[in-house]
């Protein structure tokens, strides 16, 4: 009579680590996926300090030279644009990383526009607020680069996990595979700088 007890406890164990070990695999691609997040939040705050000295920068600029009314105008446009995009990290397509990387580039060019153009008012390049500006330009720059890269390695062990087998079986669709963040349109092409 207890004979038969034996294959039924077997059956319920099998099923109760199978049950943890599904559990688990949820758990850990939740918390990747929180992983991947956390960075992106890390690269719109980069982002958003850029934006930030932009308009400190624009009302220097204003303030101490007679200046190109296009190319600050602009600069100003292009920022408006780039801080209209808003992404959710936890449903992000390659469209919108496309549409975001590109108004982020829009912001590159007309800023390296405007810094270019400054070369042009010896009294501003000297001007201490200005520099000091330039300066925080820079890091924040590299401080954009950092955050995309952690940014990028986070998504690789995301999409990793939840792409790996037999991860993607129990994860279904309800665990997407993550875009990168890529270069831009002819990123790959030297810079030609000319005096």
């Amino acid at each position: 009579m207890r004979k038969w007890l034996i294959p039924v406890g077997i059956i319920i164990v099998i099923i109760v680590i199978i049950g943890f070990w599904v559990v688990g695999i949820k758990n850990t691609a939740l918390k990747h996926n929180q992983a991947v997040s956390k960075e992106w939040g890390n690269v719109e705050t980069t982002y958003q300090r850029r934006n930030d000295l932009i308009g400190n920068l624009v009302n220097t600029v204003k303030g101490a030279a007679d200046f190109e009314k296009g190319t600050l105008t602009a600069v100003v446009e292009a920022r408006a644009k780039a801080t209209s995009i808003t992404i959710d990290p936890s449903n992000v397509t390659p469209e919108q990383m496309a549409q975001f990387q590109q108004a982020q580039s829009n912001v590159s060019s007309s800023l390296s526009r405007l810094l270019v153009s400054v070369e042009a008012y010896p009294q501003l390049k000297a001007n201490e607020n200005f520099l000091k500006l330039q300066d925080e330009l820079a890091s924040t720059e590299n401080q954009i680069l950092t955050a995309r890269t952690r940014f990028n390695e986070q998504v690789q062990i995301y999409n990793g996990y939840v792409l790996s087998f037999p991860n993607s079986m129990f994860l279904g669709g309800s665990y997407p595979e993550k875009p990168y963040f890529k270069s831009v349109e002819g990123a790959e092409k030297p810079v030609e700088v000319k005096f």
